[in-house]
């Protein structure tokens, strides 16, 4: 979809009462929502060796790095490669929801069987949010990212097994 376009609409529903608006142009599929849940409440913990966030700023993630091809976890890693497990990820740079509000229970649990087109979470992205819909059915096996976690485009959100 063209960026213009989608500002174009973005604009037109501005000031309006409109709440959700889907649209369908051959392959291409738009679904926005106006409004947002509330913010989440999250914990700051202090880590022991960090360096303190200044204000405004976001904190920068932690990275593990990957384990050598010879050591004891590669065997594992390569496993995981083998299996038949898929992902979802993100379309978006967003802020990650797992429910549609705080007091609702997440959209997915681990070990949930979800059918194609069922919502798994939601990504807030320019202040709409977006439903995230399986492509295809599966098993949950994991939730990759923690609820109210910043995501980045393409960034895995689930990790699937086929049923």
């Amino acid at each position: 979809m063209d960026v213009e376009k989608l500002r174009a609409i973005l604009a037109a529903l501005q000031g309006t009462d409109v709440t959700r608006l889907d649209w369908t142009n051959g392959q291409e599929r738009l679904t926005l929502r106006m409004g947002h849940p509330p913010a989440p409440v999250t914990a700051l913990h202090a880590v022991p060796g960090a360096a303190p966030a200044v204000a405004g700023l976001p904190t920068p993630p932690q990275v593990t790095p990957l384990a050598p091809a010879g050591s004891a976890q590669a065997p594992a890693a390569a496993a995981a490669a083998r299996d038949d497990s898929f992902t979802v990820n993100s379309p978006f740079v967003g802020t990650f929801y797992r429910s549609a509000s705080p007091d609702n229970p997440a959209f997915v649990e681990p070990g949930q069987v979800v059918k194609k087109g069922q919502v798994l979470c939601i990504v807030e992205a320019m202040k709409l949010m977006n439903e995230i819909e399986a492509e295809q059915p599966g098993r949950l096996v994991e939730a990759l990212i923690q609820n109210g976690s910043p995501v980045e485009y393409g960034e895995p959100l689930f990790r699937f097994e086929p049923v």
